[in-house]
């Protein structure tokens, strides 16, 4: 892998991880939403799925193309509603959107979940960050190589 395709691979990895960040904070925030914006039910939680930009999809090279995602790294498949995990009952007979037994239905959004992918969606970018930088320090080194062995000088004092 070349330096210019693993800078996008890893620059994808990046995006990816922060629509997975504003994706948890959207669920984290919505934690006792009861009523939807439509009105139908209480909010369900929203789950983020990737897949590899080499095996994403059927004619992948022509998505990449036309919405300018990468074709190596991760690509951003869908954010799905979790309709899977049940949401929770909790009895309020005061609250306004309670059933006639006095029971509200609240999202099925958990708070431990969402912290913990948190943490790894974090952690995850971290890395990618880190992975970047390395990247554009090894492209410096590069770029230094070549102006001193073309006789250009070594330039400014690296940062790297």
């Amino acid at each position: 892998m070349g330096l210019f395709s693993s800078i996008s691979a890893t620059t994808s990895g990046l995006a990816a991880q922060r629509v997975r960040m504003d994706t948890v904070a959207s669920n984290v925030a919505n934690l006792d939403t009861t009523r939807s914006a439509d009105g139908d039910g209480p909010y369900r939680r929203q789950v983020v799925r990737f897949a590899s930009g080499t095996q994403a999809a059927p004619f992948q090279h022509l998505v990449a193309r036309l919405s300018g995602q990468p074709r190596s790294g991760v690509v951003l498949t869908s954010v799905e509603t979790d309709q899977e995990t049940p949401t929770r009952v909790q009895y309020e007979p005061s609250h306004p959107d309670a059933d006639e037994d006095g029971y509200v239905e609240l999202p099925n959004v958990d708070l431990v979940t969402e912290m913990t992918d948190l943490t790894s969606a974090n952690r995850s970018y971290q890395a990618g960050s880190s992975r970047r930088r390395t990247h554009w320090c090894n492209g410096r080194k590069a770029r230094r190589w070549v102006r001193r062995h073309a006789g250009q000088g070594t330039g400014p004092t690296p940062v790297c």
